[in-house]
């Protein structure tokens, strides 16, 4: 099933909204991983998520992800409603809509970083070569790496390759930009770098979701939210940095 992105303008629907949504594991007792959260993301959002081991920080991104589905409560992406949807739907849904950006690149050795980037769409069931082609050029423009399309992995740093992993998640213009403590395999300056990627993004319209313990990662974002326990609590004025 495919799902056509929604109109984007002052009454486009937020990309997230979550309400009430709880997430509990069966155990003795029960674990309660998520309490009752409401989070809206509009789009254009830069918003970091903050919080220790154990905090729910995976879980959250888990549910966002499509990954795993909450026990109660409802979650919309980019003005659908996932609650109802069937296992396909939801596979469907995360491909057109969520890319992801781990700690780990996840690049094939073998592969330049053009073919890296393809990647996403051969996966996501795009069709035609050329276009794959062109679209993996502009998106390793977006992030500043055309002029090393044709490199193996093993000839970039690890911020390049960082960044090739970003242009993959880019590949389709998804709504929301979902990373999961990007910069953790990044030396300060590689991590400096990467984040005034995601400020360009920012600037352009790209949602961004960022799940990280970095706090110099955190101070970036427009918005921080800080999750203990299951609950979150955003952070507002003078706790979130500039």
């Amino acid at each position: 099933m495919s799902y056509g992105s929604p109109s984007i303008g002052p009454s486009s629907p937020p990309v997230i909204e979550l309400r009430a949504l709880c997430r509990q594991y069966p155990a003795t007792p029960p674990v309660l991983a998520l309490r009752d959260v409401d989070l809206t993301v509009r789009r254009g959002d830069h918003l970091a998520v903050v919080g220790p081991s154990g905090s729910g920080k995976s879980t959250l991104l888990a549910v966002l992800g499509l990954l795993d589905r909450p026990t109660s409560g409802s979650y919309a992406l980019d003005g659908v409603e996932t609650a109802g949807l069937g296992d396909g739907e939801r596979t469907a849904l995360r491909g057109q809509r969520i890319g992801f950006v781990f700690q780990a690149f996840h690049l094939l050795p073998h592969r330049s970083a053009r073919e890296n980037v393809e990647l996403a769409e051969i996966h996501g069931g795009g069709a035609g070569r050329r276009g794959r082609s062109r679209r993996a050029l502009a998106a390793l423009e977006q992030v500043g790496l055309a002029h090393r399309s044709d490199f193996l992995p093993s000839r970039l740093s690890g911020g390049e390759r960082q960044r090739v992993a970003v242009a993959r998640a880019l590949m389709g213009a998804p709504a929301l930009l979902l990373c999961d403590e990007p910069t953790g395999n990044l030396d300060s300056a590689n991590t400096e770098a990467l984040l005034d990627l995601f400020d360009d993004l920012r600037d352009q319209g790209v949602t961004l979701l960022i799940i990280t313990h970095d706090d110099a990662v955190s101070r970036r974002a427009m918005r921080r939210v800080r999750i203990a326990d299951g609950v979150l609590t955003e952070e507002r004025g003078a706790e979130v940095g500039a």
